[in-house]
């Protein structure tokens, strides 16, 4: 029986890995090696602003250790969702770090580099064919226009064609999470539902062990039945509760995960301990259906300012609902001219978390308040939290003691401007075919 051993050092590219759980890993030999670099999870900032979410010097750290190796042994590397979000901008900035790592230690190799951006004329042209994923409105014109950037799911399909072409290295824009571990076992002929099953574990490395940690390494051993996992730091180990509770992680439907071009089904699925580290996986299929790939795109909405508050007065967290009223109604009165604002206040030890949702919010004996102020320009959002840290600070509510302040402010300046704020505005399908994304191949060093 033919197997595939895949590596996948560290759940997102920056977050780093125990130097001895990565020299473990190679040490099984693998035939690929996988790094997911992305994520939409940090939200629509890094997206519209094209910056990464994930620190420079880090994602170098890692890459310094991975690239010499993959490229001394003869292994792929393959990385998805470049810089975070995918885009264009986020590309650039991965490939100038790998050709600087490049440079400093002398190496030379064939990559592929594979962009992601949805050109916006492209989409205006074939509006009429895109649908919604999930309970969203159908996208407009204006959506599309006020986009920063936009990016499609490209599949494990782009990865087989940059093999095929010699790529020693693949830099990918945004890309199905699974897509990177499974794109070499697709391309040799290992059936779907295994390979992006396993791919979809691989891709948050040892999250999927216990404990957990997306700073450590998993290897992944697949064969035409099933896969086999474990991972490389003694001090972890895979389960069966371990490995099935993160088949369930970040899905709708608890059996099936849609992808381009079909579906991961999870329905006859069978978990096994193979020994105290290892679990075999087998009974995953694939559902094919037609080929569509998700975009993504954010936009600018406004500016953020915000202060951070503690509140321990019992007299005062009683009344708190009613007195964050009156303090909205009074900056309403205030700035009636300015209309063009957000103001929220996130009550920690209340509802903070999960806000209306919260099932049982009963205050504690103390909670903290975030002030968030959003408005069209930074100097806008200033003044409006301003004006209600100093309404709320000084609140005469009924029965008030102390008049030195309601709040204990940890910082100074309390007002912290945070700057731009986006928010997503296309989560749309597009058909599509699977050779939509393009590699370019380039010759580094």
């Amino acid at each position: 029986m033919k197997k595939l051993t895949v590596f996948s050092p560290t759940a997102i590219l920056g977050y780093g890995f125990p130097k001895e759980s990565f020299f473990e890993g190679l040490a099984h030999n693998p035939d690929v090696i996988g790094v997911d670099a992305g994520s939409v999870d940090p939200g629509p900032y890094y997206l519209g602003a094209g910056v990464s979410f994930t620190d420079r010097a880090a994602v170098k750290r890692d890459l310094a250790l991975i690239l010499p190796e993959a490229l001394k042994r003869g292994i792929p590397l393959l990385i998805g969702t470049a810089g975070g979000s995918g885009a264009q901008v986020h590309l650039d900035w991965n490939r100038e770090i790998i050709e600087e790592i490049a440079a400093e230690k002398n190496l030379s190799f064939k990559m592929a580099v594979i962009p992601a951006d949805i050109d916006k004329d492209y989409l205006l042209a074939n509006l009429d064919k895109t649908s919604p994923l999930g309970p969203l409105p159908a996208l407009t014109p204006k959506d599309v226009e006020e986009a920063t950037y936009i990016v499609a799911q490209m599949g494990w399909e782009p990865y087989s064609v940059a093999l095929d072409q010699g790529a020693d290295v693949i830099l990918g824009g945004r890309t199905y999470d699974p897509a990177v571990f499974a794109a070499l076992a697709l391309k040799l002929g290992f059936p779907k539902g295994p390979a992006l099953h396993m791919g979809k574990i691989l891709e948050c490395a040892a999250i999927a062990a216990e404990p957990g940690s997306g700073r450590d390494c998993m290897v992944g051993v697949l064969d035409e039945e099933g896969f086999t996992l474990f991972p490389t730091n003694p001090q972890r180990r895979c389960t069966v509760k371990s490995v099935a509770a993160h088949s369930l992680y970040e899905k709708s439907n608890p059996w099936l995960l849609p992808g381009p071009g079909g579906a991961l089904d999870l329905r006859g699925t069978c978990y096994q301990q193979v020994d105290e580290k290892t679990v075999r996986v087998t009974g995953s299929a694939y559902v094919e259906n037609d080929y569509t790939i998700k975009m993504e795109g954010s936009r600018l909405v406004g500016y953020r300012t915000l202060t951070i508050a503690g509140v321990r007065d019992p007299i005062f967290i009683s009344q708190l609902q009613e007195v964050l009223e009156q303090v909205r109604s009074a900056v309403r009165d205030n700035f009636e001219d300015t209309s063009n604002y957000h103001l929220e206040f996130k009550i920690y030890g209340l509802n903070g978390v999960m806000g209306d949702l919260e099932p049982n919010p009963v205050p504690g004996h103390e909670v903290g308040i975030i002030i968030e102020a959003v408005a069209g320009t930074q100097e806008e959002a200033n003044t409006i939290c301003s004006f209600c840290r100093t309404t709320l600070l000084h609140y005469g509510y009924e029965g008030r003691i102390a008049t030195a302040g309601n709040l204990a402010l940890p910082f100074s300046p309390s007002d912290l401007p945070a700057g731009p704020v986006y928010e997503y505005c296309i989560h749309h399908l597009l058909p599509s075919k699977p050779d939509f994304f393009k590699p370019e191949i380039v010759e580094v060093g």
